[in-house]
């Protein structure tokens, strides 16, 4: 596809990945906001339409591109890749951050009564809607791929307003944490949650990016 500011920005990452790395350095939600033309996206933003698209441009031309193609690879390669790199992780990556958030909230909670309760509550609101929407796309979803082919799955619309809701959170997260920016003083521990939660966030664009963008057109189109 040729990229314009017209362009979806999901059908731009959807077709060049390293697009991305542009679109993130912008903070252009490519995931849940997939759907929207680059150009009302960067209206929002206050970004130049014609730059970004140049920006892209660039990118592409001086780095190759990566190894898999998953608009083309078989849907079962790509339900595995999905598990494997995103799924598994983030069951891991979870708990850890979890008990973090907790730790900072409890020990510099005088500091910050009403931000750090309210992080709290909004990353345990994430994690409590990203492992039921895992488990469900591990229950419903994904094995009939895997087991008997695109014909068996079922429909993906609750998927998405899973993502709508995860978008949302990790925007409050993002606004809660000034943009992961450390308040003076911050301890170890408090450096430790803001970089893994901002590490946490790239990771689920690309997780969702990847469900929105590429596996559920691919679905619908099946």
């Amino acid at each position: 596809m040729e990229i314009t500011p017209q362009s979806r920005v999901g059908e731009i990452a959807a077709s060049f990945p390293l697009a991305t790395r542009v679109f993130a350095r912008h903070r252009i939600d490519f995931c849940c906001g997939g759907g929207i033309p680059l150009v009302e996206v960067c209206a929002r933003r206050g970004l130049d339409p014609e730059a970004v698209v140049a920006e892209i441009a660039a990118a592409l031309a001086a780095t190759p591109a990566p190894g898999a193609d998953w608009n083309e690879a078989p849907l079962d390669e790509l339900v595995q890749h999905l598990l494997t790199a995103y799924h598994a992780p983030l069951r891991e990556e979870l708990p850890r951050l979890e008990a973090m958030v907790r730790k900072v909230a409890s020990v510099h909670g005088e500091r910050e009564p009403v931000r750090l309760p309210a992080l709290q509550a909004a990353f345990l609101a994430l994690e409590a809607d990203l492992t039921q929407h895992m488990d469900s796309e591990e229950a419903e979803l994904f094995p009939p791929i895997l087991e008997r082919g695109v014909e068996a799955a079922p429909a993906v619309a609750s998927f998405r307003d899973d993502h709508t809701e995860v978008g949302r959170l990790l925007g409050e997260i993002r606004a809660l944490t000034d943009d992961f920016r450390l308040p003076d003083g911050a301890c170890n521990t408090w450096s430790a949650l803001w970089h893994g939660l901002e590490a946490l966030e790239n990771d689920l664009h690309h997780h969702i990016h990847l469900e929105n963008n590429v596996l559920f057109p691919r679905l619908a189109a099946a």
